[in-house]
């Protein structure tokens, strides 16, 4: 398919048309069943523990290269959708981590679950940074970063799905069918997602700026990831980003991977108080992910950035370091969990920022990478807050996320301001 001559690109359209909410309706399921398929794991530990006999290492293991495998995964499929267009390779990335799912459930032993996780977390990798870009480039300048946004949604009811998933259909299926096909029920059905394909093949167009820019582009041209390393322009601003994206996400993930632990062990709480608390965190989260891009669009995004940041440390440590201060007010303590919650929202300044900052050429192998190595070392977090709760006890491992944000928010002055930047087919 060819771009149409003379016809004007969809970001230069007024406002949204049917188009651009297939694209966007694909893009968000793509987006939510991707980060269903990487947590889904996480809440069918027990069983798949006791079923397969797994040690606390063997576990570790299979966390870790998931993880691991996004990285590898978001170089390869950005790469990818730039050589062969958005929409073939967002298909692709949720076909291959469909399949790595629904082959979980054939696990015989850990070697082989470690295989099929690593096949999900390939696909895992590569689709954010595709469906980011087809989002980043068809709509228009002035509401970019309010549709990136409603993607970014995609990741909290990802998590809610897993959770529904784990703590329900599995029991259901236990009883059903017996202990062993819980869990792998669990992946079988989880093979849906793979339908989404169809859809996006017959329905959801692709990028008009790629089609545009692969008419341009000269034969002999090789570019891509070797660009991001060999042009210094290119270079520094690839640099830049992956600095925001590895702080960025390190705060994330100290904030999350020990905080239900957090809750229950060190402040005293019930399993379903626990829980409760890490719900309104994650309405925190939808509320802060769809209030970012709007903000973002108004005020501009590093400003959004960096108030989004403060918000995030500041619920953090009131939580952390100043919980016998606030604890006496039962409320007050919600809030701050809420505004834990509500600063992860700049998780949404990735796609518009990222979009605009690089060119067409090479957006979506930049944006793939810097995003899923920033994702791919987060497994040595658990590492770091289990060695400094040794000596200052979980909340004061979950509290390195509050610095983490404070320098994320600060870092992003050092990348240009984007909004309302026009992205063109340019070289």
């Amino acid at each position: 398919m060819a771009a149409d001559a003379g016809k004007p690109l969809l970001n230069e359209c007024d406002r949204p048309t049917a188009k651009h909410f297939v694209i966007l309706g694909m893009s968000w399921a793509g987006w939510l069943f991707d980060f269903y398929d990487l947590m889904l794991f996480s809440f069918l530990l027990v069983p798949i523990q006791k079923s397969l006999g797994l040690d606390a290492g063997a576990l570790s293991l299979l966390l870790g290269a998931s993880l691991a495998a996004t990285a590898v995964g978001g170089i390869m499929f950005g790469n990818l959708a730039d050589r062969f267009g958005r929409r073939t390779v967002l298909s692709w990335t949720i076909l291959v981590y469909s399949v790595g799912t629904f082959l979980c459930g054939f696990a015989q032993g850990a070697i082989w679950l470690l295989v099929f996780r690593v096949v999900t977390g390939l696909g895992v990798g590569g689709e954010w940074a595709t469906g980011q870009t087809l989002v980043g480039e068809t709509f228009p300048a002035r509401m970019r970063a309010r549709f990136a946004a409603v993607m970014q949604t995609g990741a909290p009811l990802g998590i809610a799905l897993a959770a529904i998933v784990g703590g329900f259909v599995e029991p259901a299926l236990v009883e059903r069918f017996g202990a062993e096909w819980g869990w792998r029920g669990c992946f079988f059905i989880s093979v849906l997602p793979a339908l989404l394909v169809l859809i996006i093949r017959r329905h959801m167009p692709e990028s008009d700026v790629w089609l545009e820019r692969r008419q341009r582009r000269q034969r002999t041209e090789t570019g891509y990831l070797r660009d991001l390393v060999a042009l210094p322009a290119l270079r520094r601003v690839f640099l830049l980003g992956l600095v925001l994206a590895i702080t960025d996400m390190s705060a994330y993930w100290f904030t999350y991977t020990w905080m239900p632990r957090y809750l229950y062990d060190q402040l005293g709480f019930s399993m379903a108080r626990a829980g409760i608390w890490m719900l309104v965190t994650q309405a925190g989260g939808l509320l802060g992910y769809l209030t970012f891009g709007v903000v973002a669009d108004w005020i501009g995004r590093r400003i959004a950035y960096t108030g989004f940041s403060l918000v995030w440390a500041v619920g953090l440590l009131a939580i952390t370091w100043f919980w016998s201060t606030i604890a006496v007010w039962p409320a007050l303590t919600l809030v701050f969990m809420f505004l834990v919650g509500f600063g992860t929202g700049n998780f949404s300044g990735y796609g518009p920022i990222f979009a605009e900052i690089f060119p067409t050429k090479v957006r979506s192998t930049a944006m793939g990478t810097a995003f899923n190595l920033a994702r791919g070392i987060q497994f040595l977090t658990p590492l770091v807050i289990t060695q400094v709760a040794l000596v200052y006890g979980l909340g004061g491992g979950i509290s390195l996320a509050a610095f983490f944000a404070l320098f994320t928010g600060a870092w992003v002055w050092l990348l240009p301001e984007t909004r309302g930047t026009r992205i063109g087919a340019e070289a």
